[in-house]
């Protein structure tokens, strides 16, 4: 039996969300708690782990539609069961808002499924069609939304279009005021960044995600998924990942230059920041410069705190092109290899076909990780830190013992997780989350 796919409820008072991304289309092929699509509301964004494997069918929602929470959105139908597309599959139009009280969409979300989707009333109020969400970064702007162009269906004004009219501003809803204006310094930005949540607690420092070697910023998506966090998060793809400039500075310290510089260009504020290995060094590094309001670090697995490394595993990684030889390597990373779903695998392969990413890459294994050996030492900077940090680790790591995080300095809290790889922002995702969560409203 085909597994529905809701429109869940993320806040107290949320009535509808809007989807702003779906992350898999009609057609493909899902794991149970891959990430599915987001969703934003007037005070928060979301993102919706698949219920279900399988291959997910009837897609009633597409980008930009409001959904009353509890309606089906979607159908996920299990490997090779039967399915039979229905006679037309019309796509999603707007009408007024029903009357009926949204207690019997919930109730009834299979009859709902055939049904238009409603829109929320505040989105064609003052004779102007726009989503809640684009509406309150219009008013908190200062932006006219008579004079803003509307990309969705029916000229529906969405968060995009009114971005795209305050260029001298951030948008209000990404992250707490600031005293510099993001979108007036971002050219300053050295490295690709993107703002994952918006946040909804406008009094806690923003969240700066930076992502370890071989990945880029959308390895984090799985771990925030369906979480609560509250603050805003921005995550950056360090030189030669994602996408980012592909050339490779010279030393540590260069690198950390251009991160510290990204972060400056996106808030000017205090930030909270949290790494993964190879870009949990370069945290450290940022953070011992002391340029930036810092009020806290924590680091994953880090890199820089022995020599010791596992130099095959750089070499295979990024040697390998095809499915099954890169599979292999990525085994190493994790206890669970069910956490190697098919969406991380399918994206990490198609990293490995792009050579010029792949050879810079390499070039980061052989300058920093040269003969296995981490050639570089965070250790002094730990000790020179005055916030607070954390340091995360596998006892089952097999790319960097977890041996090396002993001898730290007292005042740093060191969690050693069992049964736990190199990567226990996956394997130990809830618990990762819940000290991200402490340490950053413990920070303000």
């Amino acid at each position: 039996m085909p597994t529905e796919v809701i429109l869940p409820k993320v806040d107290m008072d949320m009535e509808t969300g809007q989807i702003s991304r779906w992350y898999a289309k009609e057609g493909d092929s899902v794991s149970k708690g891959q990430l599915l699509f987001e969703i934003e509301t007037d005070k928060a964004a979301m993102e919706v782990d698949a219920p279900a494997s399988g291959i997910l069918r009837d897609v009633k929602a597409g980008e930009g539609a409001v959904v009353p929470v509890g309606q089906c959105v979607a159908w996920i139908y299990a490997e090779g069961e039967t399915y039979a597309a229905p006679a037309s599959q019309p796509d999603v139009v707007e009408i007024a808002v029903s009357s009926a009280p949204l207690d019997a969409a919930i109730a009834s979300p299979v009859a709902a499924v055939a049904e238009v989707l409603p829109v929320a009333a505040a989105a064609v109020a003052d004779g102007v069609r726009a989503t809640p969400l684009a509406r309150r970064i219009a008013r908190e702007s200062g932006i006219d939304l008579t004079s803003v162009a509307g990309s969705g269906p029916k000229g529906r004004i969405q968060r995009r279009d009114v971005e795209a009219n305050v260029p001298q501003a951030r948008p209000a809803a990404a992250q707490p005021a600031v005293t510099v204006p993001v979108q007036a310094k971002t050219g300053d930005a050295p490295l690709h960044a993107v703002w994952l949540r918006q946040g909804n607690d406008a009094t806690l420092a923003p969240l700066v995600l930076i992502h370890g070697f071989g990945s880029d910023l959308n390895s984090w998506r799985p771990m925030l998924a369906g979480t609560t966090l509250d603050s805003p998060i921005l995550a950056i793809d360090l030189p030669g990942h994602g996408e980012s400039p592909r050339d490779i500075p010279a030393d540590i310290d260069a690198i950390a230059a251009l991160v510290e510089r990204t972060i400056a260009a996106h808030h000017a504020g205090p930030v909270v920041v949290a790494a993964h290995s190879f870009g949990a060094a370069i945290a450290a590094k940022v953070a011992a410069r002391g340029n930036l309001d810092i009020r806290a670090l924590t680091l994953i697995a880090p890199a820089g705190l022995g020599p010791e490394i596992n130099g095959a595993f750089l070499q295979g990684f990024v040697r390998a092109r095809a499915e099954a030889s890169l599979v292999a390597w990525m085994k190493l990373l994790v206890q669970d290899e069910s956490l190697l779903t098919k969406s991380f695998v399918k994206a990490t392969l198609a990293q490995s076909q792009d050579e010029g990413l792949r050879a810079a890459q390499t070039l980061v294994a052989d300058r920093f990780f040269a003969d296995g050996t981490q050639v570089f030492d965070i250790r002094r900077n730990l000790a020179g830190l005055a916030m607070p940090v954390r340091v995360i680790v596998g006892a089952a790591d097999r790319i960097i013992p977890a041996a090396h995080a002993a001898g730290l300095p007292g005042e740093i809290a060191v969690h050693v997780f069992a049964g736990t790889g190199h990567m226990p922002q996956l394997e130990q995702r809830e618990k990762v989350v819940r000290i991200l969560r402490e340490i950053s409203r413990s920070a303000g």
